[in-house]
């Protein structure tokens, strides 16, 4: 098999040494989850119910987040950073 091959539909391959120069080296990510809830008041709230059922994730793939929340007056943040490194497996 040989190191780089053409696929249809993704055009010429790169070889390795243009590949080597196209590399994005290091990568600084950050996440900044900094909200705030202030000065809120709830007066007669009733919250629902808050549930899954035992299939809830049955045909789920990839990379999921589920965030739940059965109050009032609150701040949900989320955030996530996937970094996918492409290697050759024998490293």
């Amino acid at each position: 098999m040989p190191i780089h091959q053409n696929v249809d539909g993704f055009g010429v391959a790169v070889g390795p040494t243009d590949l080597d120069k196209l590399r994005g080296g290091d990568a600084q990510n950050d996440i900044r989850n900094n909200g705030t809830v202030t000065g809120n008041h709830a007066d007669n709230v009733t919250s629902g119910t808050n549930t899954l059922t035992g299939n809830a994730f049955a045909d789920a793939t990839g990379i999921n987040t589920v965030i739940q929340n059965s109050g009032s007056n609150v701040l949900v943040q989320n955030a996530m950073i996937v970094n996918v490194q492409f290697a050759d497996p024998g490293l």
